[in-house]
């Protein structure tokens, strides 16, 4: 069997939750890579901070979007959280901060999409 073959029977048996806590461990899989590599490989952290960045962002724009079907409360915080993420990979990307607490962060939403996956 083929990887593409593979990788589209993985998706069509995952639920959106699944595939969201696996996206989740990569991207904090490299932030995690990128944490511990030299830090002058600039491409490492700038590749896993760029990547953290974006998932954050797809996820705000979800957010923002009327028809999304999750509580404004947990919108907003999200959407704050992205915001959050965004200034602090800035940060990090300048030195000033490390890449803790952006793992904490991914590893407490994993968290809660693992624990929202088992009660589905």
């Amino acid at each position: 069997m083929s990887l593409r073959a593979y990788q589209q029977a993985a998706t069509r048996t995952e639920n959106p939750r699944e595939v969201e806590y696996r996206l989740f461990g990569q991207v904090t899989r490299a932030l995690m890579e990128a944490s511990e590599a030299d830090v002058n490989d600039i491409q490492t952290r700038i590749h896993a901070l760029d990547w953290n960045r974006r998932v954050w962002s797809a996820l705000a724009t979800d957010c923002a979007l009327p028809e999304n079907t999750m509580t404004k409360e947990l919108r907003a915080s999200i959407i704050s959280l992205s915001i959050w993420v965004g200034r602090h990979s800035s940060l990090v990307m300048r030195k000033e901060e490390d890449f803790e607490p952006l793992i904490e962060i991914n590893r407490m939403i994993m968290q809660g999409l693992a624990g929202r996956a088992e009660a589905a």
